[in-house]
């Protein structure tokens, strides 16, 4: 579980995809435990960079998934059990839309651009 937390106020990034907050030294050393098969940050600052934002609004930690309507309600609940950004400013790469694409996965930003 100590992964997943941040262990730093300072650095603190969110996963453009999922909105996990972590520092950008434990994305770089872990990857993102919801996307990395997607992002692949894992020992890349470069791609932490490009896949993590550090302008997010609120946060809000979960630890059980499943039964969580906050979790349901913010599109987590099959994610790890972590801190998530309620809103996260930017946009994936290109290359990884193109991978959601290929996939069959909607993209879905962060920020409360996409409606319900």
């Amino acid at each position: 579980m100590s992964q997943v937390l941040p262990t730093d106020k300072k650095q603190l990034r969110a996963c453009l995809l999922c909105s996990l907050v972590k520092t950008a030294p434990q994305f770089r050393h872990g990857g993102c435990e919801n996307c990395e098969e997607i992002l692949r940050m894992r020992g890349s600052m470069d791609r932490v960079l490009e896949c993590t934002s550090s302008k997010f609004d609120g946060v809000v930690s979960m630890m059980q998934p499943a039964e969580s309507w906050v979790a349901r309600w913010q599109r987590i609940e099959k994610f790890t059990r972590g801190v998530y950004a309620i809103r996260v400013y930017g946009r994936v790469p290109e290359d990884v839309e193109d991978e959601l694409d290929r996939r069959g996965l909607e993209y879905r930003p962060r920020d409360g651009s996409v409606k319900e």
